[in-house]
């Protein structure tokens, strides 16, 4: 049975996801570079994460194996090569993302130099299947100097039949050398009928109140809206914003409680959580007060009480974002050295009661 672009079942892993929806610009710009036969040694697929990225290179990761004559990036999801593909086995694929350390057995911060030979190596191989070979990193900018320099070498001098595929959600990261020698495929944020397609499986078991919230914080991203639901977000970004209410005059009692509940445990991912949240309503708050349209009507709505108070402080626009780029600071250097999420969130909303008091 022939491929097609129906929803898939909710998110499946990218690399056995048969379907990619809102995304058909970026896939007919590879195919007409594939086509020309000029294809590019480098590209970076840049954008928001959750956006259908990585499902993308392992689309364009099978077309070229495959050595793809059709005019979609289409594979059936029943054939051996999707198959081996999705578990994992093709011998002309490698895959590299950030590695789980052994002795503490937690995902490494970044890509390191080993890992990188590793891919390079299997690049400079003749490929053992068909006709070419294809490599995938994941979260690219997460490369250490070393790795990226490794990787910059094959860049400027590619074996042939060589694909080297860079998902990146902050491509500025990159060394301006990998930028420069990569040709960039920029995705899109999903439209509300297309996230609302690929979500319907989960929406579907949601009060509707609870839906429209989740597709609105979700902002076009479908893995957005899966990592908001499984992390309880819906009801984590209502509390957030009724205590953002309490400003100027803060309700510690209420924040001691937030922050109690993000201190250990699952209560680190729901730390994590709150900080992200916490960035997107002042991230919000900014475009509103530099007259910048809103990212999301639905979620403006619920946030008008929030946007009116916070507002009004005599700061205005230049505060705010001062505040937004302290706070992005804040939550970096705490995740760098490990600070305590309570103290972490304290200080931040200490640090919004006193610009909401100016």
């Amino acid at each position: 049975m022939a491929e097609t672009e129906a929803a898939p079942s909710l998110l499946p892993e990218p690399r056995a996801n048969p379907a990619l929806l809102g995304q058909e610009s970026a896939e007919q710009a590879f195919l007409a570079a594939w086509q020309s036969g000029r294809l590019a040694h480098g590209w970076v697929l840049s954008g928001p994460r959750g956006i259908g990225k990585e499902t993308l290179a392992f689309r364009i990761a099978r077309h070229v194996l495959a050595s793809g004559t059709g005019d979609r990036l289409a594979c059936d999801p029943g054939t051996p090569l999707f198959r081996r593909v999705a578990a994992g086995g093709h011998s002309d694929l490698f895959y590299l993302a950030r590695q789980v350390n052994e002795k503490t057995g937690k995902l490494r911060s970044e890509i390191g130099i080993d890992d990188a030979r590793a891919l390079c190596a299997l690049l400079a191989l003749t490929p053992g299947e068909g006709e070419w070979r294809v490599a995938i990193i994941d979260g690219a900018e997460e490369m250490t100097r070393n790795a990226a320099n490794a990787i910059l070498k094959v860049l400027e001098e590619p074996p042939a039949r060589a694909l080297l595929i860079l998902v990146s959600h902050a491509p500025g990261r990159l060394l301006p050398t990998i930028r420069s020698r990569c040709r960039f495929l920029p995705l899109q944020r999903l439209a509300d009928t297309s996230l609302r397609t690929v979500l319907a499986p989960l929406l579907a078991g949601l009060p509707a109140d609870d839906a429209e919230l989740l597709l609105a914080l979700a902002e076009g991203s479908p893995g957005r809206a899966l990592a908001l639901h499984e992390a309880g977000g819906v009801a984590l970004y209502r509390d957030l914003l009724g205590l953002l209410d309490t400003l100027p005059a803060l309700d510690h009692v209420r924040l001691h409680a937030l922050a109690d509940r993000a201190q250990s445990g699952e209560g680190r991912d729901r730390y994590r959580l709150i900080g992200e949240l916490l960035l997107a309503v002042i991230a919000r708050l900014v475009r509103g007060l530099s007259g910048g349209a809103p990212a999301s009507h639905g979620l403006v709505r619920n946030e008008i009480a929030t946007q009116t108070q916070l507002g009004t402080a005599r700061g205005g626009l230049e505060q705010w974002v001062e505040v937004w780029d302290n706070l992005r600071r804040l939550f970096a250097r705490a995740d760098a050295i490990d600070l305590e999420p309570r103290q972490t969130l304290i200080s931040a909303f200490g640090t919004l009661e006193r610009a909401a008091r100016r």
